[in-house]
């Protein structure tokens, strides 16, 4: 009789508990928040911004003229054409062939893997290695 009791003790406390109904509130304005929260989340963001947007860029383009312009766009040209021509002489018309190549204080080594052809890059003068490969 005694566990009758509880149990009924225990089914009736589950039925007058009191409960509420669930809702989720977003907090950013921009998704339905409350318009209250905006200048809290934009003085979040500004303290957690690490970019100086305190830079003046207009200054970087007043250095620039016409002329520097020229004779950079002159010079990356002449470059361009002169590594192609020494592209063309060393390889020929054909493709690129695996081996040893030297220009100037550019070492190249041809590889060709399973990936394509791997081309390995380095700068004798500074150390500087770069890395390319050419897919099948």
């Amino acid at each position: 009789m005694k566990t009758f009791i509880i149990f009924l003790g225990i089914i009736g406390g589950m039925f007058s508990c009191p409960s509420q109904q669930l809702v989720y509130k977003p907090l950013n304005p921009a998704f339905g928040g409350d318009t209250f929260n905006y200048q809290w989340l934009l003085n979040s963001a500004n303290a957690q911004n690490q970019f100086d947007n305190k830079k003046d860029y207009n200054s970087l383009l007043d250095n620039l003229n016409s002329l520097d312009s020229f004779s950079k766009s002159l010079n990356r040209q002449v470059l361009s054409e002169l590594s192609r021509k020494l592209f063309e002489d060393q390889f020929g018309d054909g493709s690129i062939q695996p081996g040893n190549y030297l220009f100037g204080s550019m070492y190249l080594q041809i590889t060709a893997t399973a990936q394509g052809l791997l081309i390995n890059i380095l700068d004798t003068t500074t150390g500087d290695q770069s890395e390319i490969i050419i897919p099948k």
